[in-house]
């Protein structure tokens, strides 16, 4: 058995935070171009991403917090109706329209969704092409373009609903994933590793809150050789130490050299190394379970092809 899944839908374009912002619904529309253009989509499992209940946010969000996001959604719904403005700002990078609660449900849905069948054994491995990305949304705040926060939803979904003993999440995006690390932090059952630019936003992470955080922050410019010689030094020994039982991808691809929302070096080879050292140790220690979920990665054409490289070897087709 060797089946990607490719879970997304409809209403993850939707979300919309107004005209020239680069977290826009475009990014889908660049990687489906891409997946479409190459042949390899064809290769793929497409699944409908759910609806996320709220029981299982509440996994890694705080009540509160989940209850205030969708009594903004409400807020702007009665906004709109009366005229006003189409958009509710959270922060000057973060903003909701009429859309975006549907969106970060299904966000939020794929990553579990893709967990179910990853684990029941249906697929072997998943991406989720979903918006808004997650990983700056700690327990009890949303910022970064990030509301809630799908790659630890579904990393404590895995240990709590499905009685897995270990996860390991991975992240690299050209931002350090402070939401994950602020929901993760401290739990010994979770082993992340990282790679950011720094300093960079949000400014965090160059000193690890607890033992379960290996953070490798890097000065911007760095390419991918030096990135490989950390994930070969730093990640590697700890993930093979720790032998989890499944890996979640925090997928940013905002380290590429053309992204200009970040200054790091990574191209479409680098990123399809990464994926395979992954492979490679979930297949040791995970029946070769991974769940990769979309995070950064702006400049259209940098995305899609990285996307590609990606997925091609979760894949195996590379």
């Amino acid at each position: 058995m060797n089946k990607t899944g490719y879970f997304t839908h409809p209403d993850c374009r939707r979300h919309d935070m107004g005209r020239g912002h680069p977290e826009c619904p475009a990014r889908l529309d660049a990687i489906e171009d891409r997946l479409l253009a190459s042949g390899l989509g064809d290769t793929l499992e497409r699944r409908e991403a759910p609806l996320a209940s709220t029981f299982d946010l509440e996994l890694a969000h705080g009540r509160m917090h989940v209850a205030a996001l969708r009594g903004l959604a409400d807020e702007l719904a009665e906004q709109e109706q009366a005229g006003g403005s189409e958009l509710l700002h959270i922060d000057p990078d973060t903003a909701m329209n009429g859309h975006t609660w549907n969106a970060v449900l299904r966000a939020t849905g794929a990553a579990l969704a893709a967990t179910d069948a990853v684990i029941a054994g249906e697929l072997e491995n998943a991406f989720c092409a979903i918006r808004p990305p997650g990983h700056h949304a700690t327990r009890d705040r949303a910022m970064g373009f990030c509301f809630l926060n799908a790659v630890a939803v579904a990393a404590r979904y895995a240990l709590e609903r499905h009685g897995l003993q270990r996860v390991a999440v991975v992240d690299f995006d050209v931002h350090h994933g402070n939401g994950t690390e602020d929901i993760l932090s401290g739990d010994e059952r979770v082993l992340m590793v990282g790679i950011f630019q720094h300093p960079f936003y949000p400014y965090s992470g160059d000193a690890p809150r607890a033992a379960n955080m290996v953070n490798v922050p890097v000065p911007a410019y760095t390419r991918g050789p030096a990135i490989r010689q950390i994930v070969e030094q730093a990640w590697l020994p700890r993930l093979e130490a720790f032998r989890p039982e499944m890996i979640f991808i925090s997928a940013g691809f905002d380290a590429h050299r053309d992204d200009d929302l970040g200054q790091l070096g990574l191209v479409e080879a680098d990123y399809a190394w990464i994926t395979r050292q992954l492979r490679d140790v979930a297949s040791r220690h995970a029946k070769g379970r991974i769940v990769s979920c979309l995070e950064g990665g702006y400049n259209l054409d940098a995305l899609g092809r990285s996307v590609e490289a990606h997925v091609r070897v979760l894949a195996d087709l590379a």
